[in-house]
């Protein structure tokens, strides 16, 4: 029992960490700016489902495609921790490393952003689609596949509701706030890269050894 609530902790933890919804808000508001209440709100609802089932679509194909190139689980876990670290540099300075739309471009995708660039690649990006397949391959029971599932859920309504309320949260926490908010998230991300990294590698060394 032990064992499952560490991994639902850690599925959690990365999910939001490296999905960071408080990183994308921002942008969020910027692209949705001419959009009235409710056309927002179906913005970031549809961006929210299409970012769930993408991320949960690549967490089940990613035995797949392990096999398909002939990827081993440790190779992928120390790319995801350098996909991971940079990322949470990009954080810790408190810069939106995902996706960086030009004012020129915003008008364009008024027109519908839930698919791209919302929810591919602002929510679910390259590091998100890594930890699904790397925690995929972790959950090595049915009640650990469960969990992860409920997680991505989880986080995917966490970022609904945040992309949702962002005007409010916007005036209640500022800009410093929020970039106080990725640097801790980016301190967190970093730790996870440090993890997946020599997880992958310490098999790898022992292997080699032999």
């Amino acid at each position: 029992m032990t064992e499952i609530i560490a991994f639902g902790i850690l599925s959690f933890t990365s999910f939001f960490t490296l999905i960071n919804p408080l990183g994308t808000m921002p942008i969020f508001m910027t692209m949705t700016s001419e959009l009235d209440t409710q056309h927002r709100t179906k913005t970031a609802k549809k961006a929210s489902i299409a970012s769930f089932i993408t991320i949960i679509l690549f967490a089940f194909s990613g035995q797949l495609l392990f096999s398909f190139f002939g990827i081993s689980v440790n190779s992928f876990r120390i790319v995801g921790g350098v996909i991971f670290f940079l990322m949470g540099m990009d954080m810790l300075q408190a810069r939106l490393g995902k996706v960086k739309v030009k004012d020129s471009e915003v008008k364009s995708y008024i027109a519908d952003i839930s698919i791209t660039p919302l929810a591919i690649p602002m929510i679910c990006g390259p590091g998100a689609l890594t930890n699904a397949i790397v925690m995929m391959e972790d959950a090595n029971s049915i009640e650990k596949k469960i969990i992860l599932i409920f997680t991505v859920f989880l986080v995917m309504v966490l970022t609904y509701l945040i992309l949702y309320s962002s005007t409010k949260i916007i005036k209640i926490l500022g800009q410093t706030g929020i970039n106080v908010m990725m640097r801790l998230m980016g301190l967190i991300v970093m730790v996870i890269a440090v993890e997946f990294f020599f997880a992958g590698l310490k098999p790898i060394i022992l292997e080699i050894m032999k």
